[in-house]
């Protein structure tokens, strides 16, 4: 099999066996031909070798063989017209399809010069719209969470030792599609519903706090201080293939407002506070709750009651409006398990 194409070094070396062996001007008879089975080549490829070599020592010039075909260099890229996509509104800039369109190149083209890093995808999350009070009670609300050491005249942040969160969570009974792993010869799990778009979904109302820990490291408390449903229960209303009237089934509750929520606050987080709670840490407690309608006031009559009685003071306070999550119940736990 003939090669394609000699190196620059193996012309060079074509041209000085050639002259070499060269007799008044020209190559010994046959040489062209045992030069050319050599290199694997044709004899008209040493020829037109040797006579363009002889032609630029008959003109004085040195001599140069080096090929002239040049090396793959493909299809001319498009430079990027950054500037131009700069200046065109977000709007134009997504997708890449519409992009493309309103700089005159092919989404291709485009895509090409995002895995090239010459622009570059950002995700844009919309941003609450605060007013200057919004603003200031933030700022007040972290202040809040700094105290001054004046033993060690230093600024720490809060333990939040005393600060219980709650929040509340919808949660569907189950989920359209899930993933299990089973045995390759088990049968795949059956479930079913009336209608996936009406799945049952029951809202919980949760209470953390931060762990204790006593001086050998065993755990005094866990922080875990309840999570409740909002449900109610009724007899059934008439027989079906599930149960007979008058069996006591349990409901959620559709739609909570302030009464429910007081109740729940009341009857089972206090109590649980009480319950659980170490007996030698502090019993100024604050509940952080977030802004959401049906929580009630920590002025309310009733929770002030309940909150100051059996030794302990537990107050009740909100988390600035419009503010990012601030509990850990949203930054961890309902992540988890959702």
């Amino acid at each position: 099999m003939k090669k394609p194409n000699l190196s620059d070094d193996e012309r060079h070396r074509i041209v000085c066996l050639l002259f070499e062996s060269c007799q008044k001007g020209k190559p010994e008879h046959g040489k062209m031909q045992e030069v050319a089975a050599k290199f694997n080549v044709t004899r008209k490829c040493i020829f037109n070798i040797w006579t363009k070599a002889k032609k630029q020592r008959q003109d004085e010039i040195p001599i140069n063989v080096r090929s002239k075909i040049a090396g793959k260099k493909g299809k001319e890229r498009l430079p990027c017209p950054i500037n131009v996509i700069m200046a065109l509104d977000v709007s134009r800039r997504t997708p890449l399809k519409r992009l493309g369109k309103a700089i005159g190149h092919s989404p291709s083209t485009c895509h090409r010069w995002v895995k090239e890093g010459i622009i570059k995808t950002h995700t844009n999350a919309i941003k609450p719209a605060l007013t200057q009070d919004n603003k200031h009670l933030r700022l007040h609300f972290v202040m809040g969470k700094i105290v001054f050491d004046r033993l060690l005249r230093c600024i720490k942040f809060f333990d939040m030792g005393t600060i219980v969160h709650i929040d509340e969570k919808w949660f569907y009974m189950t989920k359209p599609t899930s993933r299990y792993y089973i045995g390759s010869t088990e049968p795949a799990p059956y479930r079913a519903c009336k209608s996936k778009r009406y799945i049952t979904k029951v809202m919980f109302m949760c209470a953390v706090s931060k762990p204790t820990y006593k001086e050998n490291g065993e755990v005094e408390f866990d922080g875990k201080l309840g999570i409740w449903p909002f449900t109610f229960e009724e007899p059934a209303k008439r027989n079906s293939k599930n149960r007979v009237a008058g069996t006591i089934v349990t409901k959620p509750i559709e739609s909570i407002t302030k009464k429910e929520t007081k109740d729940c606050i009341l009857n089972l987080v206090i109590s649980a506070i009480k319950h659980k709670w170490p007996a030698t840490a502090s019993k100024e407690i604050s509940i952080q709750q977030d802004n959401a309608k049906p929580h009630i006031n920590g002025n309310d009559k009733d929770f002030l009651e309940a909150a100051r009685s059996d030794g302990f003071n537990i107050k009740l306070t909100q988390q600035p409006a419009n503010s990012p999550d601030l509990n850990i119940l949203d930054l961890g736990f309902f992540r988890s398990i959702k």
